[in-house]
């Protein structure tokens, strides 16, 4: 049985002193995806009222951009099944919150029409850049993939909503092994093109380095594209997440994925481990002069509370360390 998590109140939490970097960018806006990238991992059905409660508690943690789920067909993600649920318990947090964000992740068009009629303002699409991957994934080839988004993305931006396109398999995939970035940054520049707002570049399984993100970002910048609608989504399989956060950083990127508490992986690629923690993301930036707006002590909270539910501690070193609940 693990052993019980302490109360927030008893968190010490012992940051270090912030030492300004000033090759960093001075703020970063982190993209937290616990709530759907998280989730859609775990086997056992999360009850819609523990995800309300979550999304809430992140949002009071000072996050301002939380995906809360995804519009797709339950059969495929059955923990995502309860989105329209979900969404209406979610209907006050904006105005409690000034600048809070809630997107959803849409797959098809059926799925932008769900968000739309539930008064959705921020969405995403989901691309691949390998081929394999995307069959797996969405059940069509990468071209086909988007050639599905085409009309999302345009049906989307007509009514006026904020378009995010995630970008899958940008350092290595399973199947092809390393993914040449000639090939991420035509996947990449066609979705931008399309009209999504930002792109992020994910490493799905968790395979890069730091020298290969500096190239990749490096990449974009020679396609012509501003370094401001670029994110990145770091997977921590070899333990690499936070070097290669740094590394992006250090590039000019401003906008971090993460999840917290660590929580998710990818139900198409079982190699891929969990997220970027949050919290670990939190603590660096911190140390780094970095302003996130996030409040550590009330985020490590909300995670050791989420552990509870799902019965097991933490994968975040830093909620493990600062709660003493190290598996």
């Amino acid at each position: 049985m693990n052993a019980p998590i302490p109360e927030p109140d008893a968190l010490d939490l012992g940051l270090p002193a912030p030492f300004q970097d000033t090759a960093l960018p001075a703020e970063v806006r982190i993209h937290e995806v616990g709530p759907r990238d998280g989730l859609q991992n775990e086997s056992a059905l999360v009850p819609v009222e523990v995800k309300a409660e979550f999304i809430g508690r992140l949002a009071a943690a000072g996050l301002r951009t939380v995906e809360t789920t995804s519009f797709v067909h339950p059969k495929w993600v059955p923990q995502l099944a309860d989105a329209e649920e979900l969404v209406p318990r979610l209907a006050g947090l904006p105005d409690r919150h000034p600048g809070l964000r809630l997107p959803v992740l849409v797959p098809n068009e059926r799925g932008l029409e769900r968000a739309l009629a539930h008064g959705i303002t921020d969405i995403a699409v989901f691309a691949s850049a390998t081929e394999t991957f995307a069959r797996r994934n969405l059940n069509r080839s990468a071209d086909g993939a988007m050639a599905m988004f085409l009309p999302v993305v345009r049906k989307a931006t007509e009514a006026g909503l904020r378009v995010r396109g995630y970008l899958s398999m940008c350092f290595g995939d399973p199947w092809e092994g390393p993914v040449p970035h000639s090939q991420v940054i035509d996947f990449g520049v066609r979705l931008l093109e399309m009209g999504c707002d930002q792109l992020s570049l994910g490493d799905t399984i968790g395979v890069a380095t730091p020298a290969q993100v500096t190239a990749l970002l490096d990449g974009f910048a020679r396609a012509g594209v501003p370094v401001g609608r670029l994110a990145v989504h770091f997977h921590d399989t070899y333990g690499q997440a936070l070097s290669n956060t740094l590394s992006a950083l250090r590039s000019g990127i401003t906008t971090v994925d993460a999840s917290a508490g660590g929580l998710g992986g990818c139900p198409y690629a079982k190699s891929a481990t969990g997220n970027l923690a949050t919290e670990d993301l939190v603590w660096m930036l911190h140390g780094l002069g970095v302003r996130t707006g996030v409040d550590l002590r009330e985020l490590v909270a909300t995670s050791a509370w989420m552990a509870q539910r799902l019965g097991r501690p933490s994968p975040s070193r830093t909620v493990q360390a600062l709660t003493g609940s190290r598996p």
